[in-house]
């Protein structure tokens, strides 16, 4: 029997808050020498994702055009300062003495993490299909944990990912089986190759290894598969 569609969305969303939450509540009790190495962890475990993704690519010149393209994009209609700035509305908004510094940085690093990848488009198709969200899920106890470290970590800027999450993914949701159409074999292959780009960058950053504009990246998510339509034999 069919579920609700959408209810993995719901379920991931939920997961992401009540990991915030706990977070947010006992987050100070955790040692700081504990946050470092979890998020180290996270970091490593999302690098080796990323290149895990990447190395899917049946022709690398595809996703690596689409990303660079996509971030001459993004940079353009500076899309990493669109998402710090609504990090900064909800910080005025929300934020308490103490918070300021890391905010910002919490809201865009777990929006992106939690936002960007196969798994999010994966299970979007599958939630709009009324079929139980097995991606979803899966994918929503990972970020429900990660969740907690970030929020202890960052502060309660990191929680309010679960907004993205709602937004980002209800719509790919509604959109599922449209999107599911338009992608051939090939053009997921390339575009989750793309992803793998900056999934491996949220990893980069969340090691401190190099800050990258990640907000920037987006669009070469739309723009790989387009490439691919136009010129792949």
């Amino acid at each position: 029997m069919d579920l609700v569609r959408g209810l993995g969305t719901l379920i991931n969303t939920g997961t992401v808050l009540a990991g915030g939450s706990v977070g947010y509540f006992i987050g100070h009790r955790i040692p700081e020498s504990i946050r470092t190495i979890v998020v180290q962890v996270i970091g490593i475990a999302t690098l080796f994702m990323g290149i895990e993704n990447m190395l899917g690519t049946h022709n690398l010149v595809f996703p690596l055009v689409g990303m660079t393209l996509g971030a001459i994009v993004g940079e353009l209609l500076k899309v990493e300062d669109r998402l710090e700035s609504l990090g900064a509305w909800l910080k005025r908004k929300f934020t308490k003495e103490g918070d300021e510094g890391t905010f910002v940085q919490g809201f865009v690093t777990a929006t992106l993490l939690f936002c960007i990848g196969p798994m999010t488009i994966l299970g979007a198709i599958e939630d709009a299909s009324g079929k139980t969200p097995q991606l979803y899920i899966i994918k929503g106890t990972l970020d429900g944990f990660m969740s907690i470290i970030f929020v202890a970590t960052y502060g309660i800027g990191a929680a309010f990912s679960a907004v993205s999450v709602f937004v980002v993914q209800g719509l790919l949701t509604l959109g599922g089986t449209g999107i599911d159409s338009l992608l051939d074999d090939r053009m997921r292959t390339e575009l989750f190759a793309a992803g793998g780009f900056c999934v491996l960058a949220i990893g980069l950053n969340l090691l401190e290894i190099k800050r990258i504009k990640l907000g920037s990246l987006l669009p070469g998510l739309v723009l790989t598969p387009v490439l691919v339509a136009l010129f792949a034999v």
